[in-house]
């Protein structure tokens, strides 16, 4: 298996959840859940963020420009319903369905044309930073996909490569960037309470984009935890 993750950074206008979340910096979204057919896509986001943000967020779901990561910046035609599966003060589950119409694409969808079938996707959203990390069989080619998503997005959105390679599942050592933006983290006071940086002042000093840097630190962070877990687990003779 391998993995690949990338990031968009979406300029004002091109994105009605990027424009939310920009105006909202403390608001965040994640995938709990992507599905996609060739004419269909499902997913299942997770908002977190104050009242005013998550208004703002399900407004933008709900916006007949945005169907549910459809690239089209102009209505397309395509069929979108977005459901509230759950609400709290600071947390809102939303899902979504889309119909897609012929001239509506969204990176699942190249994603499955390029890659193949029984891809995982994992997506976080922040500000107008979008990542992707999209876990694939290695058969598909991944080159011919950022041609076409780079088609679609035209002049509305900057790609940033993060990682292409195996799965971090089988990779033996933690990789050089992310240990070194681990160490960075912790010299810098990122993981004290309060923190003494924050992700934007600690990108810059690294001078990495904001998105690099949040993408190396989830994946440093998982590699630890699951080593710790590993660890914890009992030896049978």
């Amino acid at each position: 298996m391998r993995e690949l993750a990338f990031a968009l950074e979406y300029d004002p206008g091109c994105n009605a959840v990027a424009d939310a979340l920009a105006a909202h910096p403390d608001a965040r979204i994640r995938s709990l859940s992507v599905h996609v057919t060739d004419d269909r896509l499902w997913r299942v986001d997770h908002a977190t963020g104050g009242s005013d943000a998550l208004a703002a967020i399900e407004s933008a779901f709900r916006d007949a420009d945005y169907y549910a990561d459809c690239l089209a910046t102009d209505d397309c035609g395509a069929t979108q319903t977005t459901d509230v599966l759950d609400r709290s003060d600071d947390t809102l589950v939303l899902f979504s369905y889309w119909e897609r119409s012929p001239v509506c694409v969204s990176v699942p969808h190249l994603a499955r044309d390029h890659l193949g079938d029984g891809l995982l996707f994992d997506t976080r959203h922040e500000q107008r930073h979008y990542t992707w990390r999209i876990i694939h069989s290695g058969e598909g080619d991944e080159s011919a996909f950022f041609g076409a998503l780079e088609d679609a997005l035209g002049e509305c959105a900057a790609i940033e490569m993060l990682r292409s390679g195996a799965t971090a599942a089988t990779d033996a050592e933690m990789p050089a960037e992310q240990r070194a933006a681990l160490r960075a983290a912790v010299e810098h006071g990122y993981y004290e309470t309060p923190r003494e940086v924050d992700v934007s002042d600690l990108a810059a000093h690294l001078d990495v984009p904001r998105s690099t840097l949040n993408y190396r630190l989830r994946r440093a962070e998982a590699h630890l935890a699951t080593q710790f877990v590993d660890r914890q687990r009992p030896t049978h003779d």
